[in-house]
């Protein structure tokens, strides 16, 4: 209860000062910086685990292959390309992946409908 209380008082005393405002606005710039700063590090991250999945795709990993092409389809990280979507799941299915064929067959079907 001690440390519960002293927080307390400090607020209190805080409050009663009038820098509240300053306090405020201190820890909202610090909170910004944050975020900005997780912001960038997350999106650097993300593209790093696409090249090194780019890497594996291509070496002939299927969970690579697919993870690709879900991301092509649906735009995530990358840009979003029909075309580079069914190579990558083509590319899956030819290697004998059954999820990556059925992916592919609804893929095309659906594009069929649209022309």
């Amino acid at each position: 209860m001690e440390n519960s209380e002293k927080i307390i008082a400090t607020i209190s005393e805080l409050l009663q000062s009038g820098k509240a405002e300053l306090y405020l606005l201190v820890v909202l710039f610090l909170f910004t910086l944050w975020f900005i700063r997780s912001t960038i590090r997350y999106y650097y991250g993300e593209k790093r685990k696409l090249k090194h999945m780019h890497r594996f795709a291509r070496e002939g990993d299927l969970e690579a292959q697919q993870h690709l092409a879900k991301r092509y389809q649906k735009g995530d990280i990358l840009p979003k390309s029909c075309e580079r979507a069914a190579y990558w799941y083509q590319k899956a299915a030819l290697s004998g992946d059954e999820e990556a064929k059925g992916f592919l067959e609804k893929f095309l079907e659906s594009h069929r409908k649209k022309y």
